[in-house]
């Protein structure tokens, strides 16, 4: 990897940490399920009318749309609402990258090889260290925001599923289109979960201290932690195998727990900490380790699996 390419890894990597403060700013006025339904129809209008549909099949481009977008930031935002640290939620949605591996080998008939059994162990481990500390703490209350991040991070593997199911020609617009899917489904649940009138007061109020900076947060989330990171994260992948590109994304929870002790005074927990150490050394381990053949009769034959930032 050049230079240059790395430089843009570590770019990606700052947009997507960061990417944590804006959403936290967003759900400071935002309902948690109209904020992220609202944050995909910001870009599904223009992709519609702009972007050319990608070549794949239907099922597919659902899949990924409803896992990645739909259970993701549903989950997400659920969880960040409720209490998540932000600091805390970029680090525990790293989960996505051992459950797709997981999920490969359930759905795809890949194998493990031996170090991604351990690493993957390992992260898990971190996983549950996090949990205990948070229910130690905080009683039940703490640990339920934790366990909404870990189902984003389940829809976020399942995401990856269909993403890697449809082999699409060109990967951004594939990306870009997966945004057209989540806004119905998400405003859907707003209207069932926080009322017809909860998202109708967001917006007349937008004009407030709290309504302006949320639409900032807003604006960051789909022009530089979408668009922008998005765009540059498919590039690095369109030139290097997945594994040398994975790694960067391990390096999101760093910044964004890093942002959340500069701008918003959140203090991990030394229980957090050992654990969140723990997941990034298991994740890094199963995310550089090499796969063993798969079957013969497993048709068609696996390629790279793409595991998310």
């Amino acid at each position: 990897m050049t230079t240059r390419d790395r430089l843009l890894g570590l770019t990606v990597v700052l947009l997507w940490g960061l990417n944590f403060l804006a959403i936290h700013a967003g759900l400071e006025h935002f309902p948690p399920l109209f904020f992220a339904a609202l944050r995909f129809a910001v870009m599904a209008v223009p992709v519609i009318l702009f972007v050319p549909r990608p070549n794949v099949p239907l099922r597919w481009l659902l899949l990924y749309g409803i896992g990645f977008g739909t259970i993701q930031f549903a989950f997400l935002f659920l969880a960040m609402d409720q209490g998540m640290p932000t600091g805390l939620a970029s680090l525990v949605l790293q989960s996505s990258a051992p459950f797709t591996v997981l999920l490969c080998v359930l759905f795809l008939g890949e194998r493990m090889s031996g170090r991604q059994v351990i690493g993957i162990s390992v992260a898990i481990a971190g996983m549950v260290v996090i949990g205990v500390d948070r229910a130690t703490h905080g009683a039940s209350a703490a640990l339920l925001p934790v366990l909404l991040t870990l189902v984003a991070g389940l829809g976020w593997a399942f995401g990856n599923i269909g993403s890697r199911k449809a082999r699409p020609d060109n990967a951004l617009h594939l990306t870009l289109w997966m945004c057209v899917i989540p806004p119905i489904p998400l405003y859907a649940l707003s209207l069932a979960v926080e009322g017809p009138s909860a998202g109708v007061d967001a917006i007349t109020s937008v004009g407030s201290h709290t309504g302006l900076v949320a639409l900032a947060g807003l604006a960051y989330v789909v022009v530089l932690g979408t668009a922008a990171g998005s765009g540059l994260w498919t590039y690095l992948l369109s030139r290097y195998p997945a594994s040398r590109v994975a790694p960067f994304s391990l390096l999101v929870p760093i910044v964004g727990i890093t942002a959340a002790w500069v701008f918003l005074d959140e203090t991990p927990s030394p229980g957090e900490i050992v654990g969140g150490a723990i997941v990034i050394i298991g994740c890094f381990a199963g995310l550089t380790a090499r796969r063993t053949a798969a079957p013969a009769i497993v048709t068609p034959p696996p390629a790279e699996v793409r595991v998310p930032a």
